[in-house]
C-alpha cells in the first residue's frame, strides 16, 4: 500500500491531484490510500485513481490500518507532527520533505514561496517518480439539479483577511446581471447570511442564494457547467481550475504565485495588488485586496467571459445532449 496524507481542505486537495496521479502511475499494482478529512469522499471520487478513504481527522493521532504500507508520503506539510503521524503506521519507507526536529533527513529541502502544486511534484521527484504540474483535471460528476452556464460569485472564505467586500460583491453582480449574466451566489452552510446579505443589496432574488445547498458534488456539478467564476483565493477557485471554468480570482495577504492557477490560460486571471501584499492586517479585509476595485473585476471578468466563448458553448452543447 501507498499511504498519502493530505488532511486539508478543497483547494488542498485539488493542488495535490498531479503528485497523487504521479504517485498512482508509479505504482499501478498497489494500493493508493488517502489520509484525508471524510467529508472530502466525493471530491477524493472526482479525482480518480484513489483506492481507499483513510478518514482523518486533521493531525490527530490514528490507529492505522494493517499491514504497514510500503510507502508513506507526507503531501500534508514540512513536518514535525505530520511526519510523526505517518511514522506511526510503521512504512517501509517514509517519503516527505527534510525535517530534522522529526528525525528525517532524506527528502528535499522546503521552499516557503514555492506553488503549492509544484511544491509537491518536487518532492516526488526527488524521490524519482515523475508528475505533472498542470495535470490538474478532474472527473465531472453526474449533471444535478443546479443550474448550468451561470455566474457564480462566491463571496466567503475562512479567512475575514481574504473576503473582498460584500459591497462590492453586490456592486459587480447588479452590473453582470446589466450584462446579460443570471448570477447565482455561493457558498458554505456558515457563508449562507454572508451570501444572502450580497443577493439582497444585488436585487438577486432568494433562488439565486445556493450558499449552504451544495455538498462538494454539487458544488463541483455547479462549477464545472458555470459560466463564469469570481471568487476570493479559496478552494473553490480551484475547482474552476480543474474544470477549466473562466475565473477571476482576487487575492489579499497571499501571492498567487503559491495559490493561482499554476497553468497560464487566457480564461484565468487573478487580481492582485504586490505592492501591498506585505501589509499586516490583523482584522478586516487585507488592504491588497480592498484595493481591488469593481471596475478592475469587471473588466477582467468581461475579458475571460470572451476568451472562453466556445468552451461555454461546448458545455451548454454537452447539456443539452445529456
Amino acid at each position: 500500500m501507498i499511504l498519502v496524507l493530505r488532511a486539508l481542505g478543497i483547494g488542498d486537495l485539488a493542488t495535490a491531484v498531479p503528485a497523487l496521479r504521479g504517485l498512482r502511475r508509479a505504482f499501478p499494482d498497489r494500493t493508493l490510500a488517502l489520509a484525508a478529512p471524510q467529508w472530502l469522499a466525493p471530491l477524493v471520487e472526482l479525482v480518480g485513481g484513489i483506492d481507499r478513504l483513510v478518514p482523518v481527522a486533521g493531525l490527530a493521532p490514528y490507529r492505522w490500518p494493517v499491514p504497514p504500507p510500503y510507502w508513506a508520503v507526507n503531501l500534508h506539510g514540512r513536518g514535525p507532527q505530520s511526519h510523526r503521524l505517518l511514522r506511526a503506521a510503521a512504512p517501509r519507507l517514509l517519503r516527505a520533505f527534510r525535517c530534522r526536529e522529526a528525525g528525517h533527513l532524506d527528502g528535499p529541502r522546503w521552499i516557503g514561496d514555492e506553488h503549492e502544486t509544484r511544491r509537491w511534484c518536487r518532492l516526488l521527484s526527488w524521490y524519482g517518480v515523475a508528475s505533472d504540474p498542470g495535470d490538474l483535471a478532474l472527473r465531472r460528476p453526474p449533471p444535478g439539479p443546479l443550474p448550468s452556464g451561470v455566474t457564480v460569485l462566491h463571496p466567503g472564505c475562512k479567512e475575514p483577511q481574504r473576503r473582498w467586500p460584500p459591497a462590492r460583491f453586490a456592486a459587480l453582480a447588479r452590473r453582470l446581471v446589466a450584462d446579460g449574466h443570471r448570477v447565482v451566489v455561493s457558498g458554505s452552510a456558515a457563508d449562507r447570511p454572508l451570501a444572502a446579505g450580497v443577493a439582497a443589496l444585488a436585487g438577486l432574488p432568494p433562488t439565486a442564494v445556493l450558499a449552504g445547498r451544495t455538498p462538494i458534488a454539487e458544488l463541483a456539478d455547479l462549477i464545472s457547467r458555470a459560466r463564469l467564476l469570481i471568487s476570493a483565493d479559496t478552494g473553490v477557485g480551484h475547482l474552476a481550475t480543474a474544470y477549466r471554468t473562466p475565473s477571476v480570482l482576487l487575492f489579499g495577504p497571499t501571492s498567487p504565485a503559491r495559490w493561482g492557477p499554476p497553468v497560464v490560460h487566457r480564461w484565468h486571471r487573478v487580481l492582485w495588488c504586490e505592492n501591498l501584499g506585505s501589509m499586516r492586517c490583523e482584522s478586516g479585509t487585507h488592504p491588497a485586496l480592498a484595493a481591488i476595485g469593481v471596475d478592475a473585476v469587471l473588466a477582467a471578468a468581461q475579458q475571460v467571459d470572451v476568451a472562453a466563448t466556445p468552451r461555454l458553448q461546448a458545455v451548454s452543447d454537452a447539456t443539452a445532449a445529456q
